[in-house]
């Protein structure tokens, strides 16, 4: 069983920066973020491999996030800039052992966080 705890989370105004942290208790191949907004379903935002480094994005943050991992501190990270109101949902962290096609899909992860809160205002 892997633990993960986000932190980073903030209220930010639109145009800010934020970045969000993800410490893992284990060792995990496929790590992402995602988010979910109140009413909506949750979507994946980022995704890393941590073997060969390979990252994936959802149209709406490619370019503007940043989805990177350090091994030695077991620590996943999102850089996200030119934050939007439409940013805001809690972001979760969530992290696998095994590949599956689609690594932005919930579907590819067993292992999640508790989440952590960005709101964005206008």
């Amino acid at each position: 069983l892997v633990q993960l705890v986000e932190s980073g989370g903030a209220s930010v105004q639109a145009g800010g920066s934020l970045r969000l942290s993800c410490t893992a208790s284990g060792t995990t191949y496929y790590q992402a973020w995602f988010r979910q907004a109140p009413g909506e379903e949750r979507e994946g935002v980022a995704s890393i491999s941590t073997t060969t480094q390979t990252t994936s994005y959802a149209d709406s943050v490619r370019g503007r996030f940043t989805i990177s991992q350090d091994s030695a501190k077991k620590t996943l990270y999102l850089q996200m800039n030119a934050l939007t109101p439409e940013d805001t949902a809690m972001y979760y962290c969530a992290g696998s052992l095994t590949w599956y096609d689609d690594p932005l899909s919930v579907k590819a992860y067993n292992y999640w966080g508790q989440g952590t809160q960005v709101t964005v205002s206008s």
